[in-house]
């Protein structure tokens, strides 16, 4: 190997793009939002960060919105592109497009895309899901006992299609309902926890 040779493994990892989808705003947690929820010493959207890097992504592109100065603020995020969305009110939905639409430009072939409030989901799974990437027709999500969650890798020949169909907290959904048959799951229920911290009850998930 060269000094001008990429590692076969580094190469998947520039074309496999991280997303992180972390603007929401806590309305359920009083308004707190979950990005700067603290987890292991560390505000939630730095753990979800190091969780994508630590699966082989060497891109990770962040989406913020609720109390983005704070965030921006507060976070250790370097090496990380923050994306703004000042829509994030409308709901998940408008920040994927966002995301998305940060890496269209970028070379990137797939999206890996992971949510701010699942600390439950680490690096294990998210590197399952990011192995099965073949191409930019890859339509991966990661299964607990059969049933999809997340993270969901989204091949960039997919991402027009997500972004004209996501809309309210639905995110990806409507499509991947409709193209159900090509998607590639891949069980993670023996090493990861698929829950949400939504509201004060689920703050009982947080170390």
């Amino acid at each position: 190997m060269t000094d001008n040779e990429t590692p076969a493994e580094d190469q998947v990892g520039d074309r496999v793009a991280g997303l992180l989808l972390a603007a929401g705003g806590g309305r359920r947690l009083g308004g707190r939002p979950k990005a700067l929820l603290e987890h292991r010493g560390h505000p939630l959207v730095e753990h979800a960060v190091e969780v994508l890097r630590t699966a082989g992504c060497a891109r990770v592109h962040v989406v913020l919105g609720a109390r983005a100065a704070d965030v921006r603020a507060r976070a250790a995020l370097d090496g990380c592109t923050l994306v703004d969305n000042p829509d994030w009110e409308q709901g998940m939905g408008s920040s994927l497009r966002a995301g998305l639409g940060s890496l269209a430009a970028t070379g990137a072939r797939a999206a890996l895309v992971c949510l701010v409030d699942q600390p439950g989901i680490g690096a294990a799974a998210t590197a399952r899901v990011r192995a099965r990437f073949r191409d930019e027709t890859s339509l991966v999500s990661a299964a607990y006992a059969g049933v999809r969650g997340h993270p969901v890798l989204l091949g960039a020949a997919h991402w027009a299609g997500v972004a004209a169909t996501a809309t309210g907290d639905r995110g990806a959904r409507a499509y991947l309902r409709e193209h159900e048959a090509e998607i590639a799951l891949v069980e993670c229920g023996d090493v990861a926890r698929p829950y949400d911290i939504d509201t004060e009850a689920d703050l009982v998930h947080l170390e």
